[in-house]
């Protein structure tokens, strides 16, 4: 058994954009930054992330350039575009508001209906 959550349908991108805007990642980084802010609670699947990224850009949220990865191999690195930092505030308030509701409805007891 292990300690990672799955991540819920949708969800992807929205750990894309924060990971992405915490600073230009390559794919593999996108993935190890998602592992690291999440607490290794996350963990995705290299087959999932590469069809989100291209999705991202071809939507226009994210930018990608060529560039040289840490340990001296030529990668892509993705940035947030101004609309992508827009999407990724509203993302954050529709899962927050999202959240929020979910943890009322959890914590209803039986005498408050």
């Amino acid at each position: 058994m292990t300690d990672s959550a799955q991540i819920l349908p949708g969800t992807l991108d929205l750990l894309i954009l924060k990971a992405v805007s915490l600073g230009p990642l390559h794919g593999y980084g996108i993935l190890l930054r998602i592992g690291q802010i999440s607490g290794q609670a996350l963990l995705i699947e290299q087959g999932a992330l590469y069809p989100a990224l291209f999705r991202l850009v071809r939507q226009g949220l994210l930018k990608a350039s060529w560039g040289t990865s840490d340990n001296n191999r030529r990668a892509k690195f993705y940035e947030l575009t101004a609309t992508g930092r827009k999407r990724l505030r509203e993302e954050v308030e529709d899962w927050n508001r999202l959240a929020t509701a979910i943890g009322s409805a959890l914590a209803a007891q039986p005498e408050e209906i």
